[in-house]
């Protein structure tokens, strides 16, 4: 199965000059303001510029227009210039996108896609060309001015299977950085697969599930909460799709007021529940690529185990951010080396990254402690210099 390898972007907010390795399971930490939302928002990004939709549902889900994406610490403002690697299950590298999006066209520029012998590469502003090595290009003429990628627009019929292989795990990262309990206990009409903005489609998506898929979700959330019997929708007026979770308690006390299991809608569901809810849904999704910000959120402690083995043993790639060392305890000390990525900023603003135990005493802190201890024993204020220190660390 072929993943992301590598991000590289310049000038895209404190993402200036900047690169990122990315195993299957990424652990990102850092202090406040560091860049680690950042870092999502940019892979966000990225999966935006190739669908059809357009990137104006995604500035207008977020409160941004296309130049607040613009570094202001480059002293550039024409474009936000990006590559990403790809590589496949035995971790070679397949190929590469990459591109210049201009913001003042919202529309990327000197675009090519490089993968499986083939290759996809804008000419000028309304032509693409796709070649194979000892085959004669193939030139298609756009008649429409269009925005993100011109992968987002060019008819599917004409691209190779490992081009459309690419663009479908670009399109399919899900970025979970907004989830919010007000979000999830929305009703929704409908998710087409997917959670949506804060998980607003929670209701819609499990109500779209095959009895198998819902089955296997209710068993995980079982290993949780006990006591969760069933997950329940019901289709309102409208097309309103409601949920409801079915929770078994004694019934033998005197005085008990309700026969069988107790319905709760989600209205009323804990926050707990809901989040943890959604982070196992998204698990059981189609999308490649999973993103979520401050992964411990709202979840209790005696959970956060489960929810990082589900995390680090899914097939999928993800990519979380965390200030909890909690987070790090629960990680084995060879996927917490290859894993956990410090994201720092250095004087000028710009943010930074560097594997955490590569750094010398935290490594050295490794041999005697667990990956969280460790962790908690450095002092993040301080770090910065001896990572000014190490030579050629970025």
């Amino acid at each position: 199965m072929m993943r992301i390898s590598r991000m590289e972007v310049d000038n895209f907010k404190s993402l200036v000059d900047f690169s990122l390795d990315l195993p299957k399971f990424t652990c990102l930490i850092g202090l406040n303001g560091a860049g680690k939302s950042t870092i999502l928002q940019c892979l966000d990004f990225l999966s935006r510029l190739v669908v059809r939709d357009g990137l104006d549902p995604w500035f207008d889900e977020r409160g941004w227009k296309s130049r607040d994406l613009l570094s202001r610490l480059s002293g550039r403002s024409e474009s936000i210039d990006f590559k990403v690697k790809f590589v496949d299950a035995s971790q070679t590298l397949v190929g590469h996108w990459r591109g210049r999006y201009d913001p003042g066209v919202n529309a990327c520029r000197d675009e090519s896609v490089d993968i499986g012998g083939w290759t996809l590469s804008t000419v000028g502003d309304r032509e693409v060309t796709i070649h194979k090595p000892g085959a004669e290009p193939q030139t298609e003429r756009i008649s429409f001015v269009y925005e993100g990628s011109i992968l987002s627009q060019i008819r599917e019929e004409l691209l190779p299977a490992e081009i459309l292989q690419l663009k479908g795990l670009i399109a399919g990262i899900q970025a979970l950085d907004q989830l919010s309990p007000n979000e999830l206990r929305r009703r929704a009409r409908e998710a087409s697969g997917t959670l949506g903005a804060g998980g607003r489609n929670l209701s819609a998506l499990i109500h779209e599930m095959s009895e198998v898929e819902r089955k296997a979700l209710v068993e995980r959330m079982r290993k949780a909460y006990p006591r969760l019997n069933e997950l329940v929708t019901t289709q309102l007026q409208a097309g309103w799709k409601q949920l409801e979770i079915l929770e078994d308690y004694e019934t033998t006390s005197p005085g008990h007021l309700f026969e069988g299991p107790l319905a709760t809608e989600a209205r009323h569901i804990n926050d707990g529940l809901l989040r943890v809810l959604a982070v196992f849904a998204e698990l059981q999704s189609r999308h490649p690529v999973a993103l979520f910000d401050e992964i411990e959120n709202g979840i209790n402690p005696e959970l956060v185990e489960l929810v990082m083995d589900s995390l680090v043993q899914a097939p999928k790639q993800i990519v979380v951010t965390t200030h909890s060392p909690m987070i790090l305890n629960y990680l084995e000390d060879e996927v917490a080396k290859e894993s956990v990525l410090y994201i720092y900023k250095k004087a000028d603003g710009i943010t930074r990254s560097i594997p955490f135990f590569d750094i010398p005493s935290i490594g050295e802190k490794l041999r005697f402690m667990g990956p969280g201890e460790a962790f908690v024993d450095t002092d993040l204020l301080r770090l910065g210099e001896e990572i000014d220190a190490i030579s050629g660390a970025f």
